[in-house]
């Protein structure tokens, strides 16, 4: 797991907080969807989608699982993938490096509250709050210390240029294997559930994607409103719709076990994550002019 997480925290660079101010639109409008819509309209869809729609197909205990699932995948903005959503949408990549790097030192402070407080709050599951803690400590805190250092130490030692170009293009293959690993692990331990419950991923598949659509739709169409640029716009609407997976599927992991309906659902949540993410990429280019060429946010 560390091997997927710490080359994308190698990405991060902290020195562009200080240009928080150059896109403070944009910033405010994903932050708001990021932190203040995402997570809790996540926990009232599969609410509403576990506890009641399926429930002719889901037993109580299993909605559990799953909600706590989808609000675990939906907690947290991704991190490494929305480079190549901004990339695909022509946006500007200083707009998303501020964006991502400002979301991970909020990640720090609110992942493990407000999955504490959502789990508990739209299910009869206990959150034991000292695995949650330990959570962010190995898969955000761990990750971003090693990654920040690393990333400082080869810039000084090689350049900007070198670690950009050469040295993050490396660690492709190698994270690439690292995901591939773990999900091969996971779909071991989540073989009997995936085949004998292949109802059931079709249904956790509904919410996860009604959210991404749903969050992704509020940001872009908050931007378009406020006249925001569409190389802020694009990324911003993708960031907003966006899931850190790869921190899902540790946390629920940790929290539930491997075999758990929780960590099904965060690996629903990655199974959708690329194609319907290419969908609002798509989205997003044909509707390009609907914004102002020239305004900056």
């Amino acid at each position: 797991i560390w091997l997927m997480i710490i080359p994308m925290m190698m990405k991060v660079d902290f020195a562009a907080v200080r240009n928080v101010g150059k896109r403070p639109k944009g910033l405010l409008v994903t932050l708001l969807v990021n932190w203040l819509v995402k997570p809790f309209s996540m926990a009232f869809i599969a609410w509403v989608f576990f506890r009641y729609l399926f429930a002719s197909w889901i037993s109580p205990g299993e909605a559990d699982q799953y909600i706590a699932g989808a609000i675990i995948l939906a907690a947290a903005p991704c991190t490494a993938m929305v480079f190549v959503w901004s990339y695909l949408t022509d946006g500007d990549p200083a707009y998303t490096l501020v964006q991502v790097s400002v979301n991970d030192l909020i990640m720090l402070v609110l992942f493990a509250p407000l999955v504490g407080l959502l789990v508990s709050g739209a299910s009869s599951l206990s959150v034991p709050f000292l695995v949650l803690f330990y959570s962010v400590v190995a898969f955000i805190l761990f990750p971003l210390i090693v990654g920040t250092v690393l990333r400082t130490w080869f810039i000084r030692q090689r350049g900007q240029a070198w670690f950009e170009n050469t040295l993050l293009p490396g660690f492709a293959p190698a994270t690439i294997l690292a995901l591939l690993a773990t999900l091969t692990m996971i779909f071991a331990f989540q073989a009997d559930n995936i085949t004998g419950k292949s109802l059931h991923v079709v249904l956790i598949a509904v919410p996860i994607l009604l959210q991404v659509y749903f969050n992704s739709s509020l940001a872009y169409g908050l931007m378009k409103w406020l006249k925001v640029s569409h190389s802020v716009a694009a990324p911003g609407a993708l960031i907003g719709a966006s899931n850190f997976f790869e921190l899902a599927v540790a946390t629920a992991i940790a929290l539930y076990g491997p075999g758990s309906g929780a960590a099904l659902a965060t690996v629903v949540g990655v199974l959708v994550e690329v194609p319907v993410m290419l969908s609002v990429c798509a989205f997003c280019n044909k509707t390009r002019d609907w914004f102002p060429v020239e305004a900056r946010a």
